[in-house]
């Protein structure tokens, strides 16, 4: 009965990512490989969460979930 998973994060804006954020240079060679355009929030995690927590995910094990609005696929 023990379900086990990973969640591997993209590029997150958040408190301790403000100066990468707002570095033009650093954002530059950023975004453009994310195909979602945009720094992803802690918001972008919300669903995945409840869904890894609820019985939706009952017969889902061993699993790394990738939120990286995209950015693994280059």
């Amino acid at each position: 009965g023990i379900r086990a998973h990973s969640i591997l994060p993209g590029w997150i804006e958040t408190d301790m990512t403000q100066r990468s954020v707002n570095d033009p240079k650093f954002a530059g060679h950023v975004l453009p490989r994310v195909p979602m355009r945009r720094w992803g929030t802690g918001a972008d995690f919300g669903g995945i969460a409840i869904y890894l927590m609820s019985s939706a995910s009952a017969f889902h094990t061993g699993d790394t979930l990738v939120i990286d609005g995209g950015y693994a696929l280059f």
